[in-house]
C-alpha cells in the first residue's frame, strides 16, 4: 500500500477518479481520522484531535471514504464533525479533505451532512473556527467576533494550547 507522509502522519495515496461513499464515523475509525487531520494539523491548517478525543466524539463525524481505484488503495478522504455546545448551538469541526480531493465539493458535502444532522435535531445554528474564511463563507457562514460566541465554547477553548494566541476566525451560520 502506497502512503502520502510528513514525519509520523500517513493517510492514503488515494486515486482522484475513485468512486466515494459517505457514513457515519465508527469507532474502528479513529486511526484514519487521526491520521487525515494530523496531516492537515501538521501544516498549521487546523488543530490537533486526540486519539482519546476522537473516540469520546466519534459519533459527532461524518465521513467520505474513496475505494481503492487503478492500483492505489482506498481510504478516508473526508471527515466533519457535529459537536453540540447547548440547547442552541453546534460547532461545525475538525474539516479535513485528502490533499489528493481537494476542490470536489467533498468539504462542503461534509458541512451540508452537519447542517442537515442539526437540522433534524432542531438546532437553530451552527459555528466554526476557522483558518479558511471564503470556504465557510460559500457554506452560508459569516464572520463574527470570537467575543459573541456562547460561554460554552469559551470553556472548550481553555483546553487548547493555542488558547492565549488563538488566531482562527469565528464563523456562524443560523439555522433558523
Amino acid at each position: 500500500m502506497t502512503f502520502l507522509s510528513l514525519d509520523s502522519i500517513a493517510i492514503p495515496d488515494v486515486h482522484p477518479d475513485a468512486p466515494l461513499r459517505s457514513r457515519k464515523a465508527r469507532l474502528s475509525d479513529i486511526d484514519a481520522i487521526h491520521e487525515l487531520i494530523g496531516y492537515w494539523a501538521s501544516r498549521g491548517q487546523m488543530l490537533v484531535r486526540s486519539r482519546a478525543l476522537l473516540a469520546e466524539t466519534i459519533r459527532d463525524f461524518h465521513l467520505i471514504f474513496a475505494e481503492a481505484h487503478a492500483g492505489k488503495p482506498g481510504g478516508l478522504v473526508g471527515v466533519c464533525g457535529l459537536h453540540i455546545l447547548a440547547p442552541d448551538l453546534a460547532e461545525v469541526r475538525g474539516l479535513a479533505i485528502h490533499p489528493n480531493m481537494q476542490g470536489r465539493g467533498l468539504g462542503k458535502q461534509l458541512v451540508l451532512a452537519c447542517e442537515v444532522e442539526a437540522r433534524a435535531i432542531d438546532l437553530p445554528a451552527l459555528f466554526a473556527w476557522t483558518y479558511q474564511q471564503t470556504f465557510f463563507e460559500r457554506c452560508g457562514f459569516v464572520r463574527i467576533e470570537k467575543t459573541s460566541l456562547h460561554p460554552k465554547v469559551w470553556s472548550e477553548c481553555q483546553r487548547c494550547a493555542f488558547f492565549e494566541n488563538c488566531n482562527e476566525i469565528a464563523m456562524f451560520k443560523s439555522l433558523a
